[in-house]
């Protein structure tokens, strides 16, 4: 990831898949990075193959640096609401286990603030059946992914998983927000 300038925010989201979430993110305009990695688990630095096991009580993630005079807070977590289920506990589609849970983690109190107002605005809606899961914690114990996890998407778009998993919810948030997508 980029060293983040001084008009840079960054915020950690979890919405299953770190592909998925990754894939969605980096189109969005007013988004300047996005890195794929683990958080708020017990093992320090843990390799995917521990994550996929359950154990270490980490998240696949994507850390998001924007601009917030290009994009807000609060859009990007519409986004995120729009491209995930946040009402599936420890699951995003066939993608089972705790490392997949639909978590903000946040660093600092008024992005706590923003993502709790949004999970309030969303659930007071009735947008979904069953209620809101997503977590909202203190970002803890961070970690990046792997290389060959960065920019998994776009080095791998007709890869099974990509096409129909990844690919149906990149086109889900270009249809949604048309006028986020950068050109």
């Amino acid at each position: 990831m980029s060293t983040p300038s001084p008009q840079t925010e960054t915020i950690v989201l979890g919405g299953g898949c770190f592909w998925c979430t990754e894939a969605v993110f980096d189109r969005v305009q007013g988004v300047v990075d996005v890195e794929s990695g683990y958080s708020n688990g017990q093992a320090v630095n843990p390799s995917y193959e521990q994550v996929c096991t359950g154990r270490t009580g980490h998240a696949e993630v994507v850390k998001v640096a924007f601009d917030p005079a290009q994009i807000a807070l609060r859009e990007i977590l519409e986004i995120f609401f729009v491209v995930h289920d946040p009402t599936t506990l420890n699951r995003q589609g066939n993608d089972v286990g705790t490392q997949y849970r639909s978590g903000i983690y946040y660093t600092n109190d008024e992005q706590k603030k923003v993502a709790e107002d949004v999970i309030r605005e969303i659930g007071d809606s009735k947008t979904y059946r069953a209620p809101i899961v997503t977590e909202v914690k203190p970002l803890d114990n961070y970690s990046t992914a792997e290389a060959y996890h960065q920019d998994y998407f776009l080095n791998n778009p007709n890869q099974g998983y990509c096409a129909f998993v990844v690919g149906p919810k990149v086109e889900k948030f270009q249809k949604t927000f048309a006028a986020r997508v950068k050109s």
